[in-house]
């Protein structure tokens, strides 16, 4: 009766070490976001997403102020339509722009919020027109060494010619 009685609690206690081991694996990867909180959706309009992800985080002065609900495509506009939930508890003017940015080189991407100066303020179910899209590492790379190539090509280098003697 003992043995079974502990092997009860050992089995007890794997279950909640392995639920504890998805809870902190879920959580790391963005992949589960915990808030109570009240929010409010606004949409935006970008270019190019790069990397950005459903559930990444929407960031004002380094402050988790939300999160990316859902990310489709505008048959019309032909660019990238992303539907943001912002917590209720903060407020933002109605000419706030958002970036894509990174966090570190090659971070995980997130949606910057720069406070506008309006004295309206952002309401569920608006659309956010200033938008700056995603920085693409490999298009600045190709962008680097096209202006490399050109600038060698272009005979910046000194030479003699054979009018100078």
């Amino acid at each position: 009766m003992g043995r079974s009685k502990n092997d009860l609690w050992v089995g007890l206690f794997v279950l909640i070490g392995l639920a504890a081991l998805v809870f902190l694996a879920l959580q790391s990867a963005n992949l589960l976001a915990l808030s109570f909180q009240p929010t409010y959706r606004v949409t935006a309009n970008f270019d190019n997403i790069g990397g950005l992800k459903p559930k990444a985080a929407v960031r004002s002065a380094g402050v988790v102020v939300g999160r990316v609900a859902h990310i489709g495509f505008d048959d019309e506009r032909f660019q990238a339509r992303v539907d943001l939930d912002l917590d209720t508890r903060y407020q933002f003017p109605k000419d706030s722009s958002l970036k894509i940015l990174t966090s570190g080189l090659l971070g995980e991407q997130y949606i910057g919020v720069e406070a506008g100066a309006d004295e309206k303020n952002l309401a569920s179910g608006d659309n956010v027109t200033q938008t700056q899209s995603a920085v693409v590492l490999e298009n600045l790379i190709s962008q680097f060494l096209y202006n490399s190539a050109a600038g060698g090509a272009s005979g910046g280098g000194k030479g003699t010619s054979a009018t100078e003697k």
